[in-house]
């Protein structure tokens, strides 16, 4: 007949079993003495005797062997330590732990054992990961872009200051390419767009494959450098509209691009509108052409205004439209 005492030892081990943490008794000195069932499943250990008496820390490497050696001097002062940190179980997988030790008191109320239960959050550790991941790249859009409002606002108070109407105007279609730029990237799942879906966001207003012809590879673009692309194309696109081809009913704009192991190529082409001027006075739109993406793409972009439409050609390295820096 089973007794109350093995009835309560039974179900204790089933307890033990059925857990998916790792509860091990050590000595006063750190060493295994015990090791639940349910703790030898997820640490993919088959034999308990090949690690009794082994050091706790000697699992651990790095900062994982200093947190446990310091939760052991702490249970052995009778006092619980808390610490997170990864460790391979026996079969070398890579595992990453919540680890809470305790004293376990004697009938005196002094420690005569140590409890340590680790809990595998290998998979809540995996997401923390991506969150940080998705925080740091946020930062660098928000930097990006907060660095492109500055300039353009600095730019646009300098050239239209004293006309506020008109610097309103202005800087309300700037920031709308901007913002439509910036919904390209954060719809895309990581944090470049194409240049494609770039090109096509910003010209669709203006007559993209109707009376504007764009082309080229599939090209990825990073955040930086497609929010430069974006200013400097809404501008292309605004001038060409106000003074240039598309200013009446038979100009066209053809832009292309190409890109070879080392160098990005980009091309717009105006033709077929009004006879152009060389402007007396360079303007923002070709100041954020020629010097903002030439910084911003660390190479060299120039505008030609000749007589039968303005033609810009952009050159710079390739490893320029994946920098987020």
């Amino acid at each position: 007949m089973t007794t109350p005492a093995e009835r309560d030892a039974r179900f204790i081990k089933s307890v033990l079993a059925a857990s998916n943490d790792c509860i091990k008794v050590l000595d006063l000195d750190g060493r295994l003495t015990f090791i639940s069932e349910g703790g030898m499943r997820v640490m993919e250990l088959s034999d308990f005797n090949a690690v009794k008496g082994c050091p706790w820390p000697s699992f651990w490497e790095g900062q994982g062997t200093l947190d446990t050696q310091k939760a052991i001097a702490e249970a052995q002062e009778g006092r619980s330590f808390r610490f997170e940190g990864p460790a391979n179980t026996a079969g070398g997988n890579p595992r990453y732990w919540d680890v809470q030790v305790s004293p376990i008191l004697g009938a005196d109320g002094r420690p005569e054992a140590i409890l340590s239960v680790s809990r595998d959050i290998t998979e809540l550790q995996r997401e923390r990961e991506k969150y940080q991941l998705l925080a740091g790249e946020l930062n660098h859009r928000i930097k990006n872009m907060l660095a492109m409002v500055h300039a353009v606002v600095n730019q646009t108070l300098r050239l239209h200051g004293d006309d506020i109407a008109g610097t309103k105007d202005h800087l309300s279609a700037r920031m709308g390419a901007l913002g439509q730029a910036q919904d390209v990237l954060m719809a895309s799942a990581v944090s470049e767009t194409t240049l494609g879906v770039l090109v096509s966001k910003i010209l669709q207003p203006y007559g993209l494959g109707h009376r504007i012809r764009a082309e080229g590879p599939e090209t990825r673009v990073a955040s930086r450098a497609a929010m430069a692309l974006a200013l400097a194309i809404h501008e292309l696109a605004t001038n060409a509209v106000k003074y240039g081809a598309l200013s009446d009913d038979r100009g066209s704009v053809e832009m292309r691009w190409q890109l070879d192991a080392e160098r990005f190529r980009m091309c717009w082409t105006e033709s077929g509108g009004p006879t152009v001027q060389t402007p007396v006075r360079r303007g923002f739109g070709s100041q954020v052409v020629e010097k903002a993406l030439s910084g911003y793409l660390t190479g060299r972009s120039t505008i030609d205004y000749r007589p039968e439409g303005v033609v810009l050609n952009v050159d710079a390295p390739v490893s320029a439209l994946l920098a987020n820096y």
